[in-house]
């Protein structure tokens, strides 16, 4: 699984986007993938720090994989995110 990061958002919530490339397999293989990492950001709302735009670009292994297993790693990469500062001028004077 691939996070990218790079920018602290103005508003307090995360936002994320799930980009899924083809080789991965057909729709249904790829929605459901969608799904499953939607569901994972869902259920673990109050453990991913706040103010990131994340973008995440899953691998081939993620479906193969297991739900239990994946919400693991999934929750280990957000867990280690920054946390923010949601005023960006005071990283500026610092």
């Amino acid at each position: 699984m691939a996070a990218r990061t790079g920018f602290v958002t103005a508003t307090g919530a995360s936002r994320f986007g799930i980009s899924v490339k083809k080789a991965l397999g057909g729709a249904v293989v790829r929605n459901r993938i969608r799904r499953r990492i939607r569901e994972i950001l869902r259920r673990n709302q109050t453990e991913i720090p706040q103010g990131w735009d994340i973008v995440i670009h899953p691998r081939s292994s993620v479906a193969r994989a297991e739900f239990a297993p994946l919400e693991a790693e999934l929750l280990r990469l957000l867990r280690g995110l920054p946390k923010s500062s949601l005023n960006p001028a005071s990283k500026a004077g610092a």
